[in-house]
């Protein structure tokens, strides 16, 4: 009897405890992703979350009749703000959020070549988060302001961007001098420039003058790639592209006297030496 009596509390116990998985693990007014428990809606979610249910389905790429499946994973697009720097231009608030200027300007009811001004403060809206690419090698341990909100990831496999003789190397600025942010690749006038990993379009048009015609796709995390001197840009800001994807085609727009392309790698803005995590040629 008294082995029944302390199963009984036992089980009673168990009853009356919520299980861990039907313990919230964060907010829903305050978290950003939100993984689909069974019965749940689209609707109720957004209510929850406190969060315009058409920001939801813009922000997952949903379509109609936007039903949901459990264990399904939901970006909550919480929105966030910048004050615009001392220099900076949109080119740098793109690249820094990893967000297509497009889908800012358009936030903030901007039109898309529009300058920015410094202490301007501008809405920074969440997209549809890019799918990852393989990863592979390990990311150097650097951090900034900018991008700490984006989840730190491993780089993606990257592939070259165009075949071609590496005409001037990654050289990192050191002591005040100036640098080289990337590598500059000769190739025939027109030839295609390639995405060197899966991503989505964050700028694509005039860059910084040196820069000529650029297009810069992120990646994952905080990793995006740069391709300049461009004669022509193929692909428009918020466009996925896949792996060696045309992006454009080699030109000698901005600094470049021949045909090449420049090519760049960033984690959190900073260049990184393309060598490190291109294959050997």
């Amino acid at each position: 009897m008294k082995r029944t009596g302390a199963l009984a509390l036992i089980l009673a116990a168990l009853i009356a405890a919520p299980s861990r998985s039907q313990t919230p693990k964060s907010d829903p007014k305050t978290e950003t992703m939100h993984v689909v428990q069974p019965g749940e809606t689209l609707g109720g979610i957004a209510q929850r979350a406190e969060v315009p249910r058409v920001l939801i389905i813009e922000a997952n790429g949903l379509k109609e009749p936007y039903a949901l499946k459990a264990g399904q994973k939901l970006v909550i697009p919480r929105r966030r703000s910048h004050t615009v720097k001392e220099g900076e231009s949109a080119f740098d608030v793109a690249m820094a959020y990893g967000v297509p200027w497009a889908d800012i300007a358009a936030a903030n009811g901007l039109k898309s070549d529009a300058k920015i001004k410094p202490g301007q403060k501008l809405a920074i809206p969440t997209t549809t988060a890019v799918k990852a690419a393989p990863q592979s090698t390990p990311s150097p341990s650097i951090s900034t302001e900018d991008s700490k909100d984006l989840p730190d990831t491993a780089a993606p496999k990257f592939a070259w961007p165009v075949k071609g003789k590496v005409r001037r190397a990654f050289l990192a600025a050191k002591g005040g001098k100036t640098g080289h942010d990337g590598i500059d690749i000769l190739a025939d006038e027109g030839t295609a420039a390639r995405a060197a990993a899966a991503g989505k379009v964050i700028f694509a048009g005039q860059g910084p003058e040196e820069y000529g015609l650029t297009v810069i796709v992120w990646h994952t995390g905080r990793w995006t790639t740069t391709y300049s001197y461009l004669s022509k840009i193929t692909v428009k800001e918020g466009d996925s592209v896949k792996a060696v994807e045309r992006v454009g085609l080699v030109g000698e727009t901005g600094l470049a006297t021949e045909p090449q392309l420049h090519f760049e790698i960033r984690r959190n803005k900073l260049p990184q030496d393309p060598a490190r995590y291109l294959p050997k040629p």
